[in-house]
């Protein structure tokens, strides 16, 4: 799993219950080089390499080989991550983009919009009625499930099954995956069959929703199969839902450090959207991507064998000194010239992008428009920095108006 570089290089010790990609340790290594080694492979550090090898079609991501690492060959698990539209390269992921793109339109968004400004409205009127709450299980998990579920068409009394499944689903990109395998194929199971069903209604029932569009989607005379249907309904289920329950927290979590940013939001909501685009710079759900090579490879006086495991660190090339002088420092006023790479780039920037910042947005712009600025409570169990990163749970107050 780990390189054999020709120069001597920084390491980071990932794996380590306290480690943080906002730490003095991880600063310190981007200042001495654009990569780091750790005890799973290279982690590249800065951002114009990061900006660059996103794009570099040397690298991909594979599900199979992902898997392989954690002892997994077989399985629903299996069956459901390797052919992933993430883990796809080359033209079959090409026509299948094309084909979800044809779906996934900006109007479908902006006409959910209402759906999700109330929910956030809904949520938050239930924060200011107490004078302590739990965060995550009472905005953070039910706002992207009710969004989700929304715009696949899950009726409402279905919303708990489908975020106790895409919680578990999430699990699949921790390192202690074998631990933790029952629950996600559970999971995986359990979405497996209430998408076929649901495929089998819209089939026969089309309605206005991105189930119905993926079912309706054409390019040239080709349609997405059964299996890529059930796919991608069960991958959007998970990255619509854990990725963003965990930047909700994580933001409420900046601006418990950062309260005069609250109420600056609060006082110019017209901010917010330059608000999500910090917070997503500042403390991304998404801390790091992985990739394989697919060739060997020479790398600024790196060589990275075939095959070698590398992980992109999101976090700390969105803070290089290099392209922001000011990465350091958190505030929503500042207008960002160079974008955060939360998203991805290349061929596989993320789908849900738009949908993620509506979100977010709607949020930021209920919580900030009622409630003062939160202060946690109690110690914050937070998951492992690895690829998806959060609060298992955030014990807020809210400072009265």
């Amino acid at each position: 799993m780990t390189t054999m570089p020709t120069v001597d290089l920084p390491f980071l010790d990932i794996t380590a219950p306290d480690f943080r990609f906002d730490s003095p340790a991880v600063a310190a290594a981007r200042e001495a080089s654009w990569c780091a080694t750790t005890p799973m492979g290279l982690i590249v550090l800065r951002y114009a390499e990061m900006h660059q090898l996103l794009r570099d079609p040397r690298l991909a991501q594979n599900g199979r080989r992902y898997l392989d690492l954690m002892g997994i060959s077989d399985g629903p698990l299996y069956d459901w991550f390797v052919p992933m539209i993430l883990h796809r390269q080359g033209t079959d992921h090409a026509r299948l983009r094309r084909l979800v793109t044809k779906a996934f339109a900006p109007r479908m968004i902006e006409d959910l919009r209402p759906f999700m400004r109330d929910v956030a409205t809904e949520l938050t009127r239930r924060l200011a009625d107490r004078d302590e709450c739990e965060f995550m299980a009472d905005f953070a998990d039910p706002m992207p499930v009710r969004v989700m579920s929304r715009l696949l068409g899950v009726p409402a009394e279905d919303y708990d099954l489908f975020q106790r499944w895409s919680t578990d689903v999430g699990l699949v990109f921790s390192f202690n995956l074998p631990q933790v395998r029952a629950r996600v194929e559970e999971a995986v199971v359990g979405l497996h069959s209430y998408v076929d069903s649901l495929i089998e209604q819209r089939r026969a029932d089309p309605r206005e929703d991105l189930l119905s569009a993926l079912i309706a989607a054409e390019e040239s005379g080709d349609h997405l199969s059964t299996p890529d249907l059930r796919n991608l309904a069960v991958t959007l289920v998970f990255a619509g839902h854990d990725t963003t329950r965990n930047q909700l927290g994580l933001a409420l979590a900046t601006f418990a450090a950062h309260p005069d940013q609250w109420r600056l939001l609060g006082e110019r909501p017209e901010l917010v959207p330059q608000a999500v685009e910090e917070v997503m710079r500042w403390a991304p759900s998404v801390p790091t991507s992985f990739r394989f090579a697919v060739e060997d490879l020479d790398l600024h006086g790196i060589h990275i064998p075939a095959g070698t495991f590398l992980m992109l660190g999101t976090q700390a090339a969105s803070r290089d000194p290099r392209v922001l002088s000011d990465g350091d420092r958190f505030d929503v006023t500042l207008p960002r010239e160079t974008p955060h790479l939360t998203f991805g780039g290349g061929p596989h920037f993320c789908l849900g992008a738009a949908t993620a910042r509506a979100e977010i947005a709607e949020s930021l712009i209920a919580l900030t428009s009622r409630l003062g600025p939160p202060s946690i409570t109690a110690p914050v169990p937070w998951r492992p920095p690895t690829a998806l990163y959060g609060p298992e749970s955030l014990p807020l107050r809210f400072d009265h108006r």
